[in-house]
């Protein structure tokens, strides 16, 4: 039985949502007087979220959230935790729940629902499907399905340019992923609206299939959006780090943000050479006068 007394909810909703403001006050009150840290986005067309909590405030959070009309049938994904996996709370309406830049789709047209079992099934029974990472290039680096193709993403708003890339599979099976299932609600929408026959997405994300079934066909770790950065979901040597140091190649997945301020750009990299090149991308980093101190790892 884990004795870790904290958790981690991933969740989030496609609903209309009449009053993100008024929602946004009630919201952040409830979680400051319940000790609830996290990010949570709300906009008219939903919410999305990631909060720690001691576990009965987790469990209070859920009841919470859940008695509103428009999110009583939420799912919430769970980690246990040590520790707060945040160390601010921000709620925030915008005007997404993912920065999309605004990619006209319908969700309606979304691709199949494939459940984490289906997608096992698809790898061993040898069936052809193309599938495709749907997250940005920082987070494919440490982590992959086996076989995928990892867009050079920096961001979604890329995702067009990317299905236009892809368009030699469009009578392919396809399948897409992200973290937790909220991008590929639109990436697959958006492949499906441009042609692609057959399209699905891997219902619950990541998260949810290398919980069920780890150390099959996830390589490596999960970039995720809180303080814990990383999270490695097999326990085989073989499948856990497969990202390389930016600096000498070593097989890693820890990964830091290079520490001048003005650049920030995010590296993988091993721990003796974050060191050795004291933080930093490049010697025009190293020299900054905005470089931030060494608060971890």
């Amino acid at each position: 039985m884990s004795s870790q007394k904290y958790k981690v909810l991933l969740f989030y909703k496609y609903i209309k949502f009449e009053n993100p403001e008024k929602f946004r006050e009630e919201h952040f009150n409830f979680c400051e007087a319940n000790n609830i840290l996290g990010r949570i986005f709300i906009a008219e067309e939903g919410i999305n979220g990631t909060v720690s909590g001691l576990i009965e405030d987790i469990e209070k959070y859920k009841i919470h959230l859940r008695s509103y009309s428009e999110f009583e049938d939420i799912i919430f994904k769970e980690d246990p935790a040590d520790e707060h996996a945040f160390y601010k709370l921000h709620v925030r309406v915008k005007k997404e729940i993912v920065n999309t830049g605004r990619i006209p789709v319908n969700l309606k047209n979304g691709g199949k629902r494939l459940k984490p079992d289906e997608l096992k099934n698809f790898y061993e029974s040898g069936k052809e499907f193309i599938i495709v990472d749907a997250r940005n290039n920082y987070e494919s680096v440490i982590g992959r399905f086996k076989n995928a193709v990892t867009p050079d993403m920096d961001n979604f708003r890329e995702w067009p340019d990317v299905v236009e890339s892809l368009k030699e599979y469009k009578d392919k099976t396809v399948v897409t992923y992200c973290t937790g299932g909220i991008r590929c609600e639109k990436a697959s929408a958006y492949m499906v609206e441009q042609g692609f026959k057959d399209v699905y997405q891997l219902d619950g994300g990541i998260v949810t299939y290398t919980k069920q079934f780890p150390d099959t066909f996830w390589e490596g770790s999960v970039f995720v959006f809180d303080e814990r950065r990383i999270v490695s979901p097999n326990s085989s040597n073989e499948l856990k780090d497969v990202g390389e140091c930016y600096y000498c190649g070593t097989k890693t997945s820890y990964y830091i943000n290079c520490h001048n301020q003005d650049c920030d750009k995010i590296i993988v990299t091993c721990h003796n050479c974050k060191i050795e090149h004291d933080y930093c991308c490049s010697d025009e980093c190293r020299n900054s006068e905005n470089k931030r101190s060494r608060y971890h790892g």
